[in-house]
């Protein structure tokens, strides 16, 4: 399902869609949906790498530190294991 929508842009900016529309054989609306469409995902990526920056910089807590190194006596144990 498709809605209409009016927008207000500087002319310049409409231009440089129109010309990109015409080299692209698309419509404008087709260049603003792919340009909106790129922006919300950026803006996702953005969101989730600042949620991941905050949850990481935490220190870890004492039973993190205890499964890393757990991990790491076996991940040792493993590769020593194969050579």
């Amino acid at each position: 399902m498709t809605i209409k929508t009016a927008i207000s842009i500087e002319e310049s900016l409409y231009r440089q869609v129109q010309k990109l529309a015409e080299e692209m054989n698309v419509s404008r609306s087709h260049v603003f949906a792919a340009a909106v469409r790129s922006y919300l995902r950026q803006r996702q990526n953005r969101m989730l790498l600042e949620e991941l920056n905050v949850a990481y910089a935490e220190p870890p807590s004492t039973v993190e530190k205890r499964v890393q190194q757990a991990w790491r006596r076996r991940h040792r144990r493993k590769v020593a294991a194969e050579w």
